[in-house]
């Protein structure tokens, strides 16, 4: 198979689809590879690097669409690239489609092939391509939160940890999932004071096995969210329901109701947000003020640590990009039923039903999709 690699085009956004390690283990297993002129230079992959991996440098994102069979990315297809899709093409990225109904409407009208890596999951229910970037955006969002706490961002002015003799910040976490718990990780680690919410009673006893009587676990209710929200320093917004709309969790009356100059982080952002104020920011720009509070809303807060994340993202796609060449994409997927449930666009039809409800489209299943 022809596998393209094009530069990601996305506002600061440095990552790159294949590592060099990824593009040998293609060609190993017999496969093309085209590297867009530059694409891995953002996490110190140089042109001459790919080469001797076997890659084939060109000079346009065009010739990678142009050419390639198999489209591997890191962020969402932007408006120009959609249009550079083809009929039968296959597409392997984050596409996060429940919030964006352009993007779904362009990749429809291309007739590609696009399977997300957010929805494919593993035999526990787990979601395996997008843990690792939940673990990065975990981990960065306390270290996000606590600049942006500094009084030169807008914020409060506290220190996260405190120092002895005066209270350190605390902090809420909005849900317990893989950002949550390295969220809950990182601010345990800097000394907060850090309370997560969820409305799953096994995952906080989880929970409070992992990290002991230093964190409060909360069962999540509008009582509770109300009470801990308007009290926290540092909010993370870390909800998550694959490949669906996230849930306006946190209203603007609880955000009014917060000390002025407090913080929230919206992880969730990618997915619309969990917070009624929320909307999408870059690292460029990465926060604003609504009712006196500092809003982080950056929407690929991995690619900020671009090297970390590429590299645990490879990781993880690597064997389903291997499965997807070697296979081509429709065996791939009916031999595999997790892949097969990251499969969302199939020449013109949404096939992911909880894309589908969150745009309000018509719903083909997947197997549907490919026995036709």
């Amino acid at each position: 198979m022809l596998v393209g690699v094009p530069k990601e085009i996305k506002n600061m956004e440095f990552r790159v689809g294949l590592t060099t390690g990824s593009v040998q283990e293609l060609v190993h297993h017999g496969h093309q590879v085209l590297v867009e002129r530059r694409a891995g230079e953002g996490v110190g992959l140089t042109d001459d690097m790919y080469r001797a991996a076997g890659a084939e440098i060109v000079s346009s994102a065009a010739e990678v669409f142009e050419r390639s069979e198999m489209v591997v990315k890191v962020k969402e297809p932007q408006p120009d690239e959609c249009r550079m899709l083809r009929e039968g093409q296959l597409l392997f990225t984050y596409l996060h489609l429940a919030p964006d109904p352009e993007q779904a409407r362009l990749l429809r009208e291309s007739g590609c092939i696009a399977i997300a890596y957010e929805t494919v999951t593993a035999a526990d229910g787990s979601l395996p391509l997008l843990s690792p970037m939940s673990e990065v955006a975990g981990r960065m969002s306390i270290q996000a939160g606590a600049h942006a706490l500094e009084k030169h961002m807008g914020g409060s002015g506290m220190l996260l940890g405190g120092v002895p003799g005066v209270e350190a910040a605390r902090v809420v976490v909005i849900g317990g999932g893989v950002v949550g718990t390295n969220a809950i990780r990182m601010a345990m680690g800097m000394e907060a004071h850090v309370t997560v919410l969820d409305s799953s009673l096994k995952r906080l006893k989880e929970l409070d096995f992992q990290f002991g009587c230093m964190l409060n676990t909360i069962y999540s209710t509008r009582e509770s969210l109300w009470k801990h929200v308007t009290g926290a320093d540092l909010v993370i917004g870390a909800v998550l329901i694959p490949g669906a709309t996230a849930p306006k969790l946190v209203s603007r009356e609880m955000l009014r109701a917060m000390r002025p100059g407090s913080v929230v982080v919206d992880v969730a952002i990618d997915q619309g947000g969990c917070f009624e104020t929320s909307r999408p920011t870059t690292h460029e720009n990465p926060t604003y003020i609504e009712e006196g509070v500092v809003h982080y809303c950056v929407a690929n807060m991995p690619g900020g640590v671009a090297r970390t994340s590429t590299m645990a993202l490879n990781n993880a796609t690597l064997p389903f990009t291997l499965a997807l060449a070697d296979k081509g994409y429709r065996k791939a997927l009916q031999d595999d039923p997790h892949l097969m449930k990251g499969l969302n666009v199939f020449r013109g039809a949404i096939t992911c039903p909880a894309v589908a409800e969150a745009l309000g489209t018509d719903y083909r299943t997947a197997e549907d999709a490919l026995a036709a």
